[in-house]
C-alpha cells in the first residue's frame, strides 16, 4: 500500500511535462488496491476500545474492570459498563447474532486459561441476556484463552504487564446498523 501510495504522491507532486501537438497515445488507467481502515477508539483509563471495521464493532473491556484476578463473577462496577455496553448495542445493532469473547493473557496453563475466558464470556452473556431489548439478538459467549492477544505479551523476551492487561478483556462484537 506505501509503495502505491508513493507512487501516486510522487505522480502528483512531479511537474507536468508539456505535451506536444503532433504526441498520440494509449491512456492507461491507473488502479490501486484500496485497503479498509479500522478505527479504534480508547478510553482515557485504557480499560474499555471500539473497534469498527465495516459493520462490524467490537466493544472490549478489559477484565480488570469486570472481574477480580482469577475470578469469572462479575463485580459490581462491571454490570454498570455492560449496562452502557447493552445500551450502545440496542441502540446501533442490526441485531442477530452477538458474541461475547472471552480473552486471557499468556500466564497460567492453556487449558485454565481457555476455561477461565470461557466462563467469563458467558458470565457477560448472562448479564447482558437481561439487558438486550431488540428482537432476533441471539447471544453467543466463546472462550479463546490466550490464543487471540491483542497485542504482545511479551517484547524482547520481557514480559509487558500493560499489554497483558489490555489482553485479559472480554469483547462484545456486534453487527452495526446500515
Amino acid at each position: 500500500m506505501f509503495r502505491s501510495l508513493s507512487v501516486a504522491l510522487a505522480l502528483a507532486l512531479s511537474p507536468t511535462p508539456s505535451t506536444p501537438p503532433d504526441a498520440t497515445g494509449a491512456v492507461e488507467n491507473l488502479v490501486l488496491p484500496v485497503e479498509d481502515t479500522i478505527g479504534e477508539m480508547e478510553s482515557m483509563d485504557g480499560t474499555e476500545s471500539e473497534t469498527k471495521q465495516g459493520r462490524q464493532v467490537t466493544v472490549a473491556l478489559t477484565s480488570d474492570v469486570l472481574f477480580e484476578l482469577d475470578k469469572w463473577q462479575l463485580t459490581a462496577k462491571a454490570r454498570q459498563r455492560l449496562e452502557q455496553v447493552a445500551e450502545k448495542v440496542n441502540g446501533e445493532g442490526a441485531g442477530g447474532v452477538v458474541k461475547i469473547e472471552g480473552h486471557t493473557d499468556d500466564q497460567g496453563s492453556d487449558s485454565y486459561n481457555v476455561t477461565l475466558s470461557r466462563r467469563r464470556a458467558q458470565a457477560v452473556q448472562g448479564a447482558m441476556r437481561g439487558l438486550m431489548t431488540g428482537a432476533g439478538v441471539t447471544l453467543q459467549a466463546s472462550g479463546y484463552g490466550e490464543k487471540r492477544p491483542k497485542v504482545p505479551n511479551m517484547i524482547d523476551g520481557r514480559p509487558v504487564e500493560k499489554n497483558r492487561a489490555k489482553n485479559r478483556r472480554v469483547e462484545i462484537v456486534f453487527t452495526a446498523k446500515q
